[in-house]
């Protein structure tokens, strides 16, 4: 299944504007595609790393995509960075 150009413009320009409001909220992002068993490691490993209750991380968007892959992003606050 393949996504239109302006489908992925749109998608881009809400990614870059997503990006400019967030920037000043004091979280870390970082933003993963990836197959649905990698993405889970992938989310295991974040909480492992940053636990919730330190850094406040979460999943804060995520989407499924074709192939079953996983679109996802973590957030976390830079508590003890």
């Amino acid at each position: 299944m393949s996504r239109s150009p302006t489908t992925l413009a749109r998608d881009a320009a809400r990614r870059l504007a997503r990006g400019r409001e967030e920037a000043s909220d004091g979280f870390r992002r970082e933003t993963f595609t990836l197959p649905r068993l990698q993405a889970r490691a992938k989310a295991r490993e974040w909480f492992e790393r940053y636990p919730k209750a330190a850094y406040a991380t979460e999943i804060e968007f995520w989407r499924e995509l074709p192939d079953d892959r996983i679109e996802f992003t973590m957030r976390r606050l830079p508590t003890a960075d």
